[in-house]
């Protein structure tokens, strides 16, 4: 199979992905783009076709599910069949045009998937931070209003027929590895961030502004499910990989966001209802699942397949009925199914025109509220990880020269990452330092993974500016869909260069590192001629203009890291080892900060700011919780380490705690707390896991409250090893900002 990257390039697009598993596999599809519409495509045009208002399925005050009925029995088994692709066909007799379901908006609305185009009409849309940098923002609130605006936009576009109405976003696969590809796509290593930043961003795109909970503003996809964090890594091809995973790791870390995608999100579709593209075809061609065609496409359909990208369902259905291996029955449930989800969007009840959101247009795609609101967005993930005294931030009127330097220092399309669309504008980080201060420019390198850095022009004007600024690290021919890591350090000579340049530099210098994965800067952290590093991660449209405004001060860092950064040593392990637990008896060091037992240049939460927060505990955690249990529990009579998690033992089991947080700086800032816990040492538990997170913005010497309440069923809870959740008895230690309280549960 060509690589997605190979197929991109033919096709002028960036890799694509999609929503299915049958199998823990992700595989890809490319499909010639549709051609833009003058007008939204719908269904049900009774103005131009009076005769429709006879069917039930266009008429809109009849119950959605009366109203799918009556459209599947009119249509014939063909036509069915048609209905199970994304290219979905149309059928002339029942007014019903033709319907493109792959659309994505990952981190604003993209031109991968034929769904979507860009035109003279809606030249571009808002490219918001990739999404592992907006994660790091911790702000559910950001995440939601995000898919708010992208969900407007692509509305938008969907009524001048440049796009369609669904959505295969987000991605929610847990970082297990620092060297996956598609980190960028993510909301980083933890499940509990990972889940709430599913929820908003589901409930951003779906969400109805008359509150209508059986209606869609756009339809989402959480993907890819589940366990999948391999793509290409020294020769192993997802599409071979068999991703082995214990059950407790399974429970534990991987499922918790779909579980939370469905309930907490009420998602429109799960990978696995949906495939994602040629998934059915390489279960059939490449690895060999089935003996013939039609027995792949049966089994796909009773597995719970609805929806396959690509045309092999369409291809082999009809010749799977007539063998006997599936039944028009199971065909009729899954394009209930979809129709379902097109009537709950509103392509059955005629002129979109006519409906909530049928005035949007192009005037609302990259309006100046949403340009500004992908700079703010960037601006909060952005993560200060080192700052000696007297480097950051710069003032603006004190730094007469700055010399900006590194190979991702001008760049535009690397701060916007895979499953793009075309920005309104971009504004690059010279762009935007030169706002604040005159500048001088060198690559110093001629790409990022540069195998001789240009030293003599780099070194020059560092020497002679009051202030360098060294912008690094990685892009999409370093880390991509199919192209995982094989190191850590960074790319090429870069830290040659920066050694080089920080080592002439007669004022500040500030690493800005522009990545998804962690980068082992050791060397940049222990050199104290490298004063401050940043990480901006894949920053958006408007990435520039936001590192200038962390850099000069105009606003202060808040973001934390929603990663581990590793050393080089950890790329022994084999990317291929699934088990986020560590082995003592193999040296296997575990993986991410709930289980990592090695080393870290960063871990997960790190992140500084230009204030200092004082931390004081207003309400705390009870010192001992007891579980009541029934009499005769085997517990009573004999010494159990936990019990199982059951509703009647569980209730009136919350608590508060509430933190009191001062800002005794001199700058205005907003201080992420994080509240976690340190389980008992058993069933192999966590090291220390997150329970919730919260933003408080203060201005200098004022204070607030953050007030978290702690469920002990539900979050001191963690699962066995045979993926049954617990309450571990003995001493759990709350971690609540900088503070600890330590808390016994007992029965």
């Amino acid at each position: 199979m060509a690589s997605a990257q190979n197929r991109a390039k033919k096709q002028g697009n960036a890799p694509a992905s999609l929503c299915f598993h049958i199998t823990i596999l992700v595989l890809l599809h490319f499909s010639t783009r549709v051609s833009a519409q003058s007008k939204a495509v719908f269904a049900c045009d009774v103005k131009s076709n009076p005769g429709l208002a006879n069917y039930s399925f266009c008429d809109p005050a009849l119950p959605a599910g009366e109203r799918v009925a009556d459209l599947v029995k009119r249509l014939t088994l063909e036509e069915k069949i048609g209905f199970l692709g994304n290219s979905a066909g149309s059928v002339s007799r029942l007014g019903i045009p033709k319907y493109e379901w792959w659309s994505e908006a990952l981190h604003g609305v993209s031109y991968v998937g034929p769904g979507t185009k860009f035109s003279s009409v809606v030249p571009g849309a808002t490219s918001f931070p990739q999404v592992i940098l907006t994660a790091a923002s911790f702000n559910v609130t950001l995440f939601e209003t995000i898919g708010k605006v992208v969900s407007t936009e692509a509305r938008a576009m969907y009524n001048v027929g440049l796009a369609g109405l669904t959505y295969w976003s987000p991605n929610i696969n847990i970082v297990r590895d620092p060297r996956w590809g598609r980190i960028q796509e993510t909301p980083g290593e933890d499940p509990v961030l990972t889940s709430k930043y599913a929820s908003a961003y589901v409930r951003g795109l779906q969400q109805r502004d008359d509150g209508d909970k059986d209606r869609l503003k756009v339809a989402s996809c959480c993907k890819h499910y589940t366990a999948y964090d391999l793509d290409n890594w020294k020769g192993v091809d997802r599409t071979r990989f068999n991703a082995v995973v214990t059950q407790q790791d399974l429970d534990d870390t991987f499922q918790p966001p779909f579980k939370s995608c469905v309930l907490d999100g009420n998602v429109a579709s799960v990978m696995y209802i949906v495939s994602d593209c040629d998934s059915v075809d390489v279960f059939y061609n490449q690895q060999h699942y089935t003996k013939t065609p039609e027995e792949a496409a049966a089994k796909a359909i009773l597995a719970g397949l609805d929806l396959d990208c690509g045309s092999f369902l369409g291809q082999h259905t009809g010749a799977a009925v007539k063998a006997g291996l599936v039944n028009e029955s199971a065909i009729n449930k899954a394009v209930t199914n979809n129709f379902a989800t097109l009537m709950r969007l509103g392509f059955f009840d005629g002129d979109p025109s006519k409906q909530l959101y049928g005035k949007l247009g192009p005037s609302d795609v990259c309006t100046a509220a949403s340009q500004e609101l992908a700079r703010e967005a960037a601006r909060q993930g952005i993560v200060l990880l080192k700052n000696s005294e007297g480097s950051l931030p710069l003032s603006p009127t004190e730094i007469k020269s700055l010399a900006v330097i590194g190979p991702n220092a001008n760049v535009t399309k690397t701060m916007i990452g895979n499953y793009e669309g075309v920005p309104c504008k971009y504004t690059t980080p010279l762009q935007g330092l030169t706002a604040s201060a005159a500048t001088t420019y060198a690559p110093g390198c001629t790409n990022v993974a540069c195998t001789a850095a240009q030293l003599d022009d780099a070194k020059k004007i560092a020497a002679a500016a009051d202030a360098t600024i060294l912008i690094m690290g990685a892009d999409l021919s370093i880390e991509a869909e199919s192209r995982d890591r094989i190191d850590l350090t960074l790319p090429g000579q870069q830290q040659l260069l920066v050694t080089q340049v920080a080592n002439v530099s007669k004022g500040p210098v500030i690493l800005v590192i522009m990545s998804a994965g962690g980068m082992d800067v050791q060397f940049a952290k222990d050199d104290s001629k490298i004063t401050s590093i940043l990480w901006v991660g894949y920053p958006g449209e408007a990435g520039g203009a936001a590192i200038a405004d962390v850099i000069f001060g105009y606003y202060n860092p808040s973001g934390r890291l929603p990663i581990s950064w590793y050393p080089q040593a950890y790329t022994k392990i084999p990317m291929t080892n699934m088990n986020m637990r560590p082995d003592p008896a193999t040296g296997y060091p575990g993986r991410t900060y709930r289980f990592y037992t090695g080393p870290s240049v960063y871990t997960f939460g790190d992140g500084l700011s230009y204030s200092t927060f004082y931390h004081q505990l207003a309400q705390a955690a009870p010192n001992q919780v007891s579980i009541p249990l029934e009499e005769g529990h085997v517990c009573h009579s004999s010494k159990c380490k936990s019990i199982d998690v059951v509703q009647q033992s569980c209730q009136n089991l919350v608590f508060p705690v509430h933190l009191r947080v001062k800002n005794i700086g001199k700058m205005s800032g907003s201080d992420t707390v994080f509240l976690s816990s340190s389980p008992p040492s058993v069933h192999n538990s966590p090291q220390k896991h997150l329970l919730g997170f919260e933003k408080v913005f203060l201005e200098p010497q004022t204070e607030g409250m953050v007030r978290f309440k702690v469920d002990v069923c539900k979050d001191l809870s963690l699962v066995d090893e045979v993926g049954v959740r617990k309450v571990a008895l003995g001493q759990h230690v709350i971690h609540v900002g900088s503070l600890k309280h330590s808390l016994n549960v007992r029965i």
